[in-house]
């Protein structure tokens, strides 16, 4: 176990909106399958990306949010770069996207389950909550390898520390846009039934070397 110094979380969940933590054995699973890993979360951050850009078309009303928008999806092309450059020093390279039952359960479910904050407050909550699973698990990443005595994985682990702070922030960012549509409560509730749901959906799939 690394030392908590080591990272400014007390744990993996502190501060996001989940209430059901990873389990327990996906981080030595991921940890086992590197490659595997660092395809999905390259084409994660592709795919954040491309969302960040879609919103922007979908709602391109509110200047100050479609700048906000345009930053993220900089910020996750960036990253993309990153895990991208990792895999090729690794002397791979990236393998096709296989497809995200984690997104696409959420999203079926926010559809489903109509809750009176419209199409475009669950979008962006789903949207957050995405983000703050992949930040449980980059703390979790970076809690277990800045633990290894190799020092390739401790500097995996500084970079899923730092990773995870950008993840943390979306996942505001989105509570945020949300704010902007509906009141405090009517998100608050949101935010509780969709945690419960996304909570269902995290226990049910398999546990993989996958962000999601």
């Amino acid at each position: 176990m690394t030392d908590t110094i080591q990272v400014p979380w007390t744990e993996p969940l502190q501060g996001l909106p989940l209430t059901q933590p990873t389990h327990e054995s996906w981080t030595q699973i991921a940890i086992g399958d590197l490659d595997a890993l660092l395809a999905d979360h390259a084409h994660c951050e592709q795919k954040a990306a491309s969302m960040a850009l879609s919103l922007i078309a979908r709602y391109p009303e509110n200047t100050d949010r479609t700048k906000k928008l345009m930053a993220l999806a900089a910020e996750e092309m960036h990253h993309f770069k990153q895990v991208l450059e990792k895999i090729e020093a690794r002397g791979r390279v990236l393998t096709k996207p296989l497809p995200d039952a984690y997104v696409k359960q959420l999203r079926e479910w926010s559809f489903r389950h109509v809750g009176g904050v419209g199409t475009k407050t669950d979008t962006f909550l789903a949207c957050g909550f995405v983000e703050a699973r992949s930040c449980e698990r980059f703390r979790l990443l970076a809690q277990a390898l800045l633990g290894q005595s190799d020092q390739e994985l401790q500097k995996l682990g500084a970079f899923y520390r730092n990773l995870a702070d950008a993840e943390s922030r979306h996942w505001e960012s989105f509570r945020d846009f949300a704010l902007e549509e509906q009141t405090p409560a009517r998100v608050q509730k949101r935010m509780t039934d969709m945690a419960e749901a996304e909570a269902a959906i995290i226990r049910d799939l398999p546990i993989e070397p996958r962000m999601h």
